[in-house]
Protein backbone atom coordinates (compact mmCIF):
# COMPACT_ATOMS: atom_id res chain seq x y z
CA UNK A 1 0.00 0.00 0.00
CA UNK A 2 2.86 2.40 0.88
CA UNK A 3 4.58 1.67 -2.43
CA UNK A 4 1.34 2.36 -4.27
CA UNK A 5 0.95 5.74 -2.49
CA UNK A 6 4.51 6.78 -3.38
CA UNK A 7 3.93 5.71 -6.96
CA UNK A 8 0.80 7.85 -7.22
CA UNK A 9 2.60 10.90 -5.83
CA UNK A 10 5.47 10.52 -8.27
CA UNK A 11 2.98 10.09 -11.13
CA UNK A 12 1.51 13.50 -10.32
CA UNK A 13 4.91 15.16 -10.06
CA UNK A 14 6.51 13.68 -13.15
CA UNK A 15 4.36 12.54 -16.04
CA UNK A 16 5.70 10.92 -19.21
CA UNK A 17 3.48 11.84 -22.14
CA UNK A 18 4.42 10.90 -25.70
CA UNK A 19 8.10 10.64 -24.82
CA UNK A 20 8.18 13.90 -22.88
CA UNK A 21 8.77 14.28 -19.14
CA UNK A 22 6.53 16.78 -17.40
CA UNK A 23 6.99 18.24 -13.92
CA UNK A 24 4.19 20.09 -12.14
CA UNK A 25 5.42 23.02 -10.03
CA UNK A 26 3.02 24.39 -7.41
CA UNK A 27 5.02 25.88 -4.55
CA UNK A 28 6.37 29.20 -5.85
CA UNK A 29 3.23 31.35 -5.87
CA UNK A 30 -0.28 31.61 -4.43
CA UNK A 31 -1.57 32.85 -7.78
CA UNK A 32 0.41 30.90 -10.36
CA UNK A 33 1.69 27.39 -10.92
CA UNK A 34 4.16 25.98 -13.38
CA UNK A 35 4.70 23.13 -15.75
CA UNK A 36 8.12 22.03 -16.98
CA UNK A 37 8.18 19.81 -20.08
CA UNK A 38 11.48 18.17 -21.04
CA UNK A 39 11.82 16.83 -24.58
CA UNK A 40 12.50 13.16 -25.09
CA UNK A 41 16.18 12.26 -25.03
CA UNK A 42 17.23 15.23 -22.90
CA UNK A 43 16.27 13.85 -19.48
CA UNK A 44 19.85 12.96 -18.51
CA UNK A 45 21.56 15.94 -20.15
CA UNK A 46 23.01 18.77 -18.08
CA UNK A 47 21.35 21.32 -20.36
CA UNK A 48 17.88 20.14 -21.21
CA UNK A 49 15.67 21.08 -24.16
CA UNK A 50 12.16 21.88 -23.04
CA UNK A 51 9.43 24.38 -22.23
CA UNK A 52 8.48 26.26 -19.07
CA UNK A 53 4.81 27.17 -18.76
CA UNK A 54 3.22 29.47 -16.17
CA UNK A 55 -0.54 29.09 -15.55
CA UNK A 56 -3.09 30.81 -13.37
CA UNK A 57 -4.08 28.44 -10.58
CA UNK A 58 -7.78 29.27 -10.59
CA UNK A 59 -8.51 29.46 -14.30
CA UNK A 60 -5.75 27.13 -15.58
CA UNK A 61 -5.08 29.84 -18.16
CA UNK A 62 -1.61 29.71 -19.69
CA UNK A 63 0.02 33.11 -19.29
CA UNK A 64 3.69 32.44 -20.08
CA UNK A 65 5.37 29.79 -22.23
CA UNK A 66 9.12 29.79 -22.86
CA UNK A 67 10.92 27.14 -24.91
CA UNK A 68 14.66 26.72 -24.56
CA UNK A 69 17.49 24.52 -25.77
CA UNK A 70 19.32 24.77 -22.43
CA UNK A 71 17.30 24.57 -19.25
CA UNK A 72 18.83 23.58 -15.93
CA UNK A 73 17.08 22.67 -12.68
CA UNK A 74 17.40 20.59 -9.53
CA UNK A 75 14.99 18.20 -7.85
CA UNK A 76 14.49 17.98 -4.11
CA UNK A 77 14.25 14.73 -2.16
CA UNK A 78 10.57 14.36 -3.11
CA UNK A 79 11.37 14.63 -6.81
CA UNK A 80 9.93 18.15 -7.10
CA UNK A 81 11.56 20.92 -9.11
CA UNK A 82 13.23 23.40 -6.76
CA UNK A 83 12.23 27.04 -7.16
CA UNK A 84 13.34 30.34 -5.65
CA UNK A 85 17.00 29.41 -5.28
CA UNK A 86 19.30 32.31 -6.14
CA UNK A 87 22.90 31.75 -5.09
CA UNK A 88 24.91 34.64 -6.51
CA UNK A 89 27.02 35.14 -8.44
CA UNK A 90 27.99 31.64 -9.55
CA UNK A 91 25.86 29.28 -7.48
CA UNK A 92 22.62 27.51 -8.28
CA UNK A 93 19.77 29.59 -9.70
CA UNK A 94 16.31 28.09 -10.06
CA UNK A 95 14.28 27.72 -13.23
CA UNK A 96 11.41 29.76 -11.72
CA UNK A 97 11.86 32.60 -9.22
CA UNK A 98 8.99 34.42 -7.52
CA UNK A 99 10.26 37.71 -6.11
CA UNK A 100 9.20 41.34 -5.77
CA UNK A 101 11.74 42.83 -8.18
CA UNK A 102 10.19 46.32 -8.50
CA UNK A 103 9.50 46.79 -4.76
CA UNK A 104 5.76 47.40 -5.08
CA UNK A 105 4.86 44.78 -2.49
CA UNK A 106 3.70 42.19 -5.05
CA UNK A 107 5.77 39.20 -6.09
CA UNK A 108 6.74 39.03 -9.75
CA UNK A 109 7.68 35.98 -11.83
CA UNK A 110 11.11 35.31 -13.33
CA UNK A 111 11.49 32.39 -15.75
CA UNK A 112 14.71 30.86 -17.09
CA UNK A 113 15.04 31.04 -20.87
CA UNK A 114 18.46 29.45 -21.32
CA UNK A 115 22.10 30.18 -20.66
CA UNK A 116 22.64 33.58 -22.26
CA UNK A 117 24.26 35.49 -19.42
CA UNK A 118 28.01 35.80 -18.90
CA UNK A 119 30.14 32.67 -19.28
CA UNK A 120 27.17 30.61 -20.46
CA UNK A 121 25.31 31.26 -17.24
CA UNK A 122 21.54 31.17 -16.61
CA UNK A 123 19.43 33.94 -18.12
CA UNK A 124 15.83 34.93 -17.46
CA UNK A 125 12.70 36.63 -18.75
CA UNK A 126 11.11 38.90 -16.14
CA UNK A 127 7.35 39.41 -15.77
CA UNK A 128 5.99 42.10 -13.44
CA UNK A 129 2.70 41.36 -11.67
CA UNK A 130 0.65 44.49 -12.35
CA UNK A 131 -3.10 45.02 -12.28
CA UNK A 132 -3.72 41.33 -11.74
CA UNK A 133 -1.69 40.07 -14.67
CA UNK A 134 1.88 39.28 -15.69
CA UNK A 135 3.45 41.89 -17.96
CA UNK A 136 6.79 41.22 -19.62
CA UNK A 137 9.46 43.78 -18.71
CA UNK A 138 12.23 44.28 -21.30
CA UNK A 139 14.22 46.55 -18.97
CA UNK A 140 14.26 44.07 -16.06
CA UNK A 141 14.89 41.21 -18.49
CA UNK A 142 18.00 43.00 -19.77
CA UNK A 143 19.44 42.88 -16.24
CA UNK A 144 18.96 39.09 -16.25
CA UNK A 145 20.56 38.68 -19.68
CA UNK A 146 23.56 41.00 -19.99
CA UNK A 147 25.21 40.31 -16.63
CA UNK A 148 26.15 37.16 -14.69
CA UNK A 149 22.97 35.28 -13.97
CA UNK A 150 19.99 36.61 -12.05
CA UNK A 151 20.25 40.06 -10.46
CA UNK A 152 20.00 40.54 -6.69
CA UNK A 153 17.38 42.65 -4.92
CA UNK A 154 18.03 44.56 -1.71
CA UNK A 155 14.73 45.18 0.10
CA UNK A 156 16.32 47.45 2.69
CA UNK A 157 17.75 49.95 0.19
CA UNK A 158 15.16 49.23 -2.53
CA UNK A 159 17.97 48.69 -5.02
CA UNK A 160 19.00 46.03 -7.53
CA UNK A 161 22.57 44.78 -7.91
CA UNK A 162 24.22 43.09 -10.88
CA UNK A 163 27.68 41.75 -11.61
CA UNK A 164 29.55 40.85 -14.78
CA UNK A 165 33.17 40.07 -15.60
CA UNK A 166 35.68 39.32 -18.33
CA UNK A 167 38.45 36.92 -17.44
CA UNK A 168 40.29 37.26 -14.16
CA UNK A 169 41.08 40.92 -14.35
CA UNK A 170 37.92 42.92 -15.09
CA UNK A 171 34.75 43.03 -13.02
CA UNK A 172 31.76 45.36 -13.08
CA UNK A 173 29.31 45.88 -10.22
CA UNK A 174 26.15 47.92 -10.89
CA UNK A 175 23.39 49.24 -8.67
CA UNK A 176 19.96 50.31 -9.86
CA UNK A 177 16.91 51.95 -8.36
CA UNK A 178 13.41 51.42 -9.71
CA UNK A 179 11.64 54.44 -11.22
CA UNK A 180 8.18 53.91 -12.72
CA UNK A 181 8.79 50.15 -12.89
CA UNK A 182 12.06 50.62 -14.80
CA UNK A 183 15.51 49.92 -13.29
CA UNK A 184 17.69 53.05 -13.53
CA UNK A 185 21.45 52.92 -12.81
CA UNK A 186 22.69 54.90 -9.82
CA UNK A 187 26.21 53.50 -9.55
CA UNK A 188 28.53 51.43 -11.76
CA UNK A 189 31.91 50.30 -10.41
CA UNK A 190 34.52 48.72 -12.69
CA UNK A 191 37.55 47.01 -11.20
CA UNK A 192 40.48 46.16 -13.43
CA UNK A 193 43.89 44.65 -12.72
CA UNK A 194 46.61 45.90 -15.06
CA UNK A 195 49.51 43.89 -13.69
CA UNK A 196 51.12 46.47 -11.41
CA UNK A 197 47.97 48.44 -10.68
CA UNK A 198 44.42 47.87 -9.47
CA UNK A 199 42.17 50.41 -11.20
CA UNK A 200 38.70 51.31 -9.92
CA UNK A 201 36.39 53.39 -12.11
CA UNK A 202 33.21 54.61 -10.44
CA UNK A 203 30.29 56.30 -12.17
CA UNK A 204 27.45 57.61 -10.03
CA UNK A 205 24.27 59.48 -10.93
CA UNK A 206 23.06 62.32 -8.72
CA UNK A 207 20.09 64.42 -9.77
CA UNK A 208 20.29 63.17 -13.35
CA UNK A 209 23.98 64.08 -13.58
CA UNK A 210 26.76 61.51 -13.99
CA UNK A 211 29.90 61.84 -11.86
CA UNK A 212 32.94 59.74 -12.81
CA UNK A 213 35.99 58.96 -10.68
CA UNK A 214 39.05 56.81 -11.36
CA UNK A 215 41.40 55.50 -8.67
CA UNK A 216 44.58 53.46 -9.02
CA UNK A 217 46.26 51.45 -6.31
CA UNK A 218 49.32 49.26 -6.24
CA UNK A 219 48.40 45.68 -7.05
CA UNK A 220 49.82 43.75 -4.13
CA UNK A 221 48.29 40.39 -5.07
CA UNK A 222 50.44 38.05 -7.10
CA UNK A 223 52.91 40.72 -8.31
CA UNK A 224 56.49 40.60 -7.07
CA UNK A 225 58.20 43.98 -6.75
CA UNK A 226 61.46 45.16 -5.18
CA UNK A 227 61.59 48.70 -3.81
CA UNK A 228 64.96 50.31 -4.59
CA UNK A 229 64.34 53.80 -3.29
CA UNK A 230 61.54 55.72 -1.59
CA UNK A 231 60.98 59.00 0.24
CA UNK A 232 58.20 61.46 1.00
CA UNK A 233 57.94 64.99 -0.34
CA UNK A 234 58.44 67.64 2.32
CA UNK A 235 55.51 69.86 1.41
CA UNK A 236 52.66 67.37 1.14
CA UNK A 237 54.08 64.02 2.35
CA UNK A 238 53.27 62.29 -0.92
CA UNK A 239 55.41 59.20 -1.37
CA UNK A 240 57.93 58.73 -4.16
CA UNK A 241 58.52 55.07 -4.98
CA UNK A 242 61.09 53.57 -7.35
CA UNK A 243 60.72 49.82 -7.73
CA UNK A 244 61.47 46.98 -10.12
CA UNK A 245 59.27 44.24 -11.48
CA UNK A 246 60.31 41.65 -14.06
CA UNK A 247 63.51 43.52 -14.88
CA UNK A 248 61.87 46.93 -15.40
CA UNK A 249 62.13 50.11 -13.38
CA UNK A 250 58.92 51.90 -12.37
CA UNK A 251 58.22 55.25 -10.74
CA UNK A 252 55.10 55.92 -8.68
CA UNK A 253 53.88 58.94 -6.75
CA UNK A 254 51.44 57.90 -4.03
CA UNK A 255 49.02 60.27 -2.36
CA UNK A 256 49.80 61.08 1.26
CA UNK A 257 46.95 58.96 2.62
CA UNK A 258 46.60 55.30 1.71
CA UNK A 259 47.97 53.63 -1.40
CA UNK A 260 46.27 55.71 -4.11
CA UNK A 261 48.49 56.27 -7.15
CA UNK A 262 48.56 59.89 -8.31
CA UNK A 263 51.10 59.43 -11.10
CA UNK A 264 53.14 56.60 -12.55
CA UNK A 265 55.81 56.06 -15.17
CA UNK A 266 55.74 54.20 -17.46
CA UNK A 267 52.03 54.89 -17.83
CA UNK A 268 51.29 51.32 -18.93
CA UNK A 269 52.95 47.91 -18.87
CA UNK A 270 54.54 47.89 -22.32
CA UNK A 271 58.31 47.39 -22.42
CA UNK A 272 58.81 50.37 -24.74
CA UNK A 273 56.24 52.58 -23.03
CA UNK A 274 58.89 54.77 -21.41
CA UNK A 275 62.57 54.79 -20.55
CA UNK A 276 64.72 56.15 -17.74
CA UNK A 277 68.23 57.58 -17.97
CA UNK A 278 70.73 57.71 -15.11
CA UNK A 279 73.61 60.19 -15.37
CA UNK A 280 77.28 59.26 -15.11
CA UNK A 281 77.52 60.52 -11.55
CA UNK A 282 74.77 58.06 -10.57
CA UNK A 283 72.97 60.84 -8.74
CA UNK A 284 70.22 61.80 -11.19
CA UNK A 285 67.47 59.68 -12.70
CA UNK A 286 65.62 61.31 -15.59
CA UNK A 287 62.44 60.41 -17.47
CA UNK A 288 59.94 62.33 -19.57
CA UNK A 289 56.45 62.18 -20.99
CA UNK A 290 54.46 64.53 -23.24
CA UNK A 291 53.82 66.99 -20.43
CA UNK A 292 57.11 67.31 -18.55
CA UNK A 293 60.66 66.17 -17.80
CA UNK A 294 61.30 64.70 -14.35
CA UNK A 295 64.68 64.58 -12.63
CA UNK A 296 64.97 62.66 -9.37
CA UNK A 297 68.13 63.70 -7.62
CA UNK A 298 70.25 62.49 -4.75
CA UNK A 299 72.97 64.79 -3.36
CA UNK A 300 75.81 63.07 -1.53
CA UNK A 301 78.76 64.17 0.52
CA UNK A 302 81.22 61.32 0.56
CA UNK A 303 78.97 58.31 1.30
CA UNK A 304 76.22 60.23 3.07
CA UNK A 305 73.03 61.41 1.36
CA UNK A 306 72.52 65.10 2.13
CA UNK A 307 69.37 65.82 0.08
CA UNK A 308 66.81 64.16 -2.17
CA UNK A 309 64.00 65.52 -4.29
CA UNK A 310 62.59 66.02 -7.77
CA UNK A 311 62.96 68.74 -10.38
CA UNK A 312 60.08 69.05 -12.82
CA UNK A 313 60.50 70.97 -16.08
CA UNK A 314 57.27 72.16 -17.71
CA UNK A 315 57.02 74.69 -20.59
CA UNK A 316 60.46 76.11 -19.88
CA UNK A 317 59.84 76.47 -16.15
CA UNK A 318 61.59 74.54 -13.39
CA UNK A 319 59.77 73.37 -10.25
CA UNK A 320 61.50 71.95 -7.20
CA UNK A 321 59.87 69.27 -5.03
CA UNK A 322 62.18 68.73 -2.08
CA UNK A 323 62.21 65.40 -0.31
CA UNK A 324 61.99 64.68 3.42
CA UNK A 325 65.42 63.17 4.07
CA UNK A 326 64.26 61.49 7.27
CA UNK A 327 61.90 59.28 5.24
CA UNK A 328 64.52 58.11 2.71
CA UNK A 329 64.89 54.39 2.23
CA UNK A 330 67.31 52.90 -0.28
CA UNK A 331 69.51 54.93 -2.61
CA UNK A 332 70.16 55.83 -6.23
CA UNK A 333 73.11 53.45 -6.20
CA UNK A 334 70.65 50.60 -5.89
CA UNK A 335 69.22 51.60 -9.25
CA UNK A 336 72.52 51.97 -11.04
CA UNK A 337 73.63 48.52 -9.97
CA UNK A 338 70.57 46.81 -11.42
CA UNK A 339 70.37 45.43 -14.94
CA UNK A 340 67.08 46.96 -15.99
CA UNK A 341 65.79 46.78 -19.55
CA UNK A 342 64.29 50.29 -19.53
CA UNK A 343 67.20 52.20 -17.92
CA UNK A 344 69.98 53.80 -19.98
CA UNK A 345 73.35 54.80 -18.58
Amino acid sequence: MEQLRIGVIFWFLSLSVIGQTTYLINDFSDVYKGKLIIDQGYEEEVFKKGTVIILEKLSEKEVVAISSEELTFSLNEEGEVETGVVSLPYGEQSIIISEDVNFDGVKDIVVMDGQYSCYHGPSYQVYLHREGQLIHSPSFTRLAQEYCGMFQTNNETKTIETMTKSGCCWHQFSQFEVVNNVPVPIEVVEEEYQYLYHITRTKTWRGGRAIEKTERRMNKEGVAIEVLMSFRLSKNQKKVLLFTSEGRLNYVLLKSEGELVEFSFPADNLIDAGRFAIDTSKSKLIFKNKEAIYEIYEKRKQDKVMAVGIYVYVNGKKYHLSGDLSTLQGAMQGISSEKLVNVDG
